[in-house]
């Protein structure tokens, strides 16, 4: 089974990325895609400052370092995996991503460092329970 894991560094995202280490420790063949995506940050008061490639370069290294403790996790654990930082819509980007890449379902946090959240279930999380046409399994 191929599985998308998005991360932003929280500790739910870590605990959904936990819970697929167990996962591939007991299935013979588990993918994982870890990703993790960027707001985008092309507002005049942005480009005001920074052109184009310098607004990617600052996104990317933000996205990895976001992505460092769920990479170190997977590589402490043998756990073999790909890694993505992406610039979009947050939740949709996430769901077009797992379509694009063949993903069987979705392992996620129910919440993150995003800014205000829903009472019971991240903004990011909810919408991504309804936009996907793929299972989502949502780690506390």
């Amino acid at each position: 089974m191929k599985f998308l894991v998005p991360v932003d560094g929280s500790d739910c995202s870590l605990r959904a990325v936990s819970y697929l280490v167990r996962l591939a420790k007991c299935r013979e063949v588990v993918e994982i895609q870890v990703l993790n995506v960027r707001e985008p940050a092309d507002t005049w008061e942005v480009r005001r400052f920074l052109n184009a490639e310098e607004i990617a370069r600052l996104q990317q290294g933000e996205g990895e370092v976001q992505l460092g403790a769920a990479k170190a996790l997977l590589d402490a654990a043998g756990v073999a995996y790909d890694s993505k930082v992406l610039v979009g819509p947050v939740a949709q980007t996430i769901v077009e991503f797992a379509i694009q890449q063949g993903c069987d379902a979705i392992v996620m946090g129910t919440h993150g460092h995003g800014g205000l959240t829903e009472l019971f279930l991240g903004s990011v999380a909810a919408k991504v329970v309804h936009l996907s046409p793929l299972p989502v399994t949502l780690i506390k």
